[in-house]
């Protein structure tokens, strides 16, 4: 894996660049549509490739392990292959949603035992059980095993736990220096910057997983209900010491207004759910704020949910349609909303890049940042 650093924003740590991987190009910054389960929810890959123009995807080795399970993805060749999926694919370790079974788990210095969620059959995964799983699954970009702290954490156990991740990360590093790919294509290994929310300890962190020269580096246990701007005086913090030569990935985040504020602070890579999962509850995101469309003010406003994007379910579907869809509970208002919202992400990130190439970025978001806070 390949990245160079195309422009740089001169009032911001902003920067545009773009990775290359044997599966295709991904342009930075970027936001990754999230398809936990080899499926983005409600999205055709049709969809996902032709018409939102997703570059990357993301996958879950928690819950692809659990279903369908490694044997039935190896056997199809690999997540590319069984979900027909040509362009890159990054796999979540499973450190979060071990992280979420707070009830149903045991961590130990071998790894982490726990209860699946859907048969309560026991399992444990170990940072070279993640390796192999990964491989398995044949992602481009592989995310190192860790655990995320909750917030919030007081700091000794924040401290520790930032330890177990760290002994993690050289056990997994081996394994995977150890191992080869399975399906042809390389993959890369990005660790986990973690900490909390204590300045000492992701200082310590972001040092550390530097250290280790992977092509990547991802900041974690963010976006898990510290303020925001907790949150950006954290990512500010551990990128004055990531390499500035390599990607950075903001593990979960966020809101459209995340998005820029971080891109701003030198973030490169994005994923979250929210477009999908409040597309699904009628929350749509817009170039000019946020829009219930559930509300009764849209029912006869025969307009395109956001003429600016102008994302691809805009050419076919007005506000009020898309409306009468849900009040109707129809399953297609769910996926028309989906789509927006993805199509929106893509296009506010293509914006950036954009404006990080032409010298206006810093401008432009401050301006954005004010419209995407608002409600409609």
């Amino acid at each position: 894996m390949k990245f160079d650093i195309l422009a740089k924003d001169a009032k911001s740590s902003a920067r545009r660049g773009i990775i290359n991987t044997d599966h295709g190009k991904i342009e930075t910054p970027i936001f990754m549509p999230v398809g936990t389960v080899g499926s983005v929810k409600a999205v055709h890959q049709r969809e996902l490739d032709e018409e939102i123009k997703a570059q990357i995807i993301l996958g879950n080795t928690y819950h692809l392990y659990l279903r369908p399970k490694t044997d039935i993805i190896g056997a199809a060749g690999g997540l590319h292959k069984f979900m027909n999926w040509r362009k890159p694919i990054l796999t979540d370790s499973g450190g979060y949603q071990v992280f979420s079974l707070t009830e149903n788990r045991k961590l130990t210095e071998d790894g982490a035992l726990f209860r699946s969620h859907i048969d309560g059959s026991k399992h444990l995964f170990t940072p070279e059980k993640v390796v192999d799983i990964q491989r398995i699954i044949g992602a481009d970009i592989m995310m190192a095993f860790d655990e995320c702290p909750p917030y919030p954490s007081d700091y000794s156990y924040a401290r520790k736990s930032m330890g177990l991740t760290h002994r993690w990360l050289k056990r997994g590093v081996e394994h995977y220096k150890a191992t080869e790919p399975l399906y042809g294509h390389n993959q890369a290994y990005f660790p986990i910057v973690q900490g909390s929310t204590y300045k000492d300890l992701r200082l310590k962190s972001a040092e550390t997983i530097a250290s280790f020269d992977c092509y990547g580096n991802a900041i974690g246990g963010l976006s898990v209900g510290e303020p925001a701007e907790m949150m950006y005086e954290m990512v500010e913090l551990v990128n004055t010491v990531l390499p500035k030569d390599k990607p950075r990935y903001l593990m979960g985040v966020g809101t459209p207004v995340n998005i820029l504020e971080n891109i701003a602070l030198g973030v490169d890579m994005f994923d979250c759910v929210m477009p999908t999962r409040n597309g699904r509850n009628g929350m749509l995101f817009t170039s000019e704020g946020i829009i219930n469309i559930k509300n009764n003010k849209w029912k006869d406003v025969f307009l395109p949910i956001d003429a600016a994007a102008n994302t691809f379910v805009d050419t076919y579907y007005s506000k009020a349609y898309l409306r009468h869809l849900f009040v109707a509970q129809e399953r297609l208002g769910a996926q028309i909303a989906s789509i927006h919202n993805l199509g929106f992400y893509l296009w506010l990130v293509n914006e950036a890049r954009e404006k990080i190439s032409d010298g206006s970025f810093s401008s432009w978001k401050d301006i954005m940042v004010k419209k995407l806070a608002s409600r409609l």
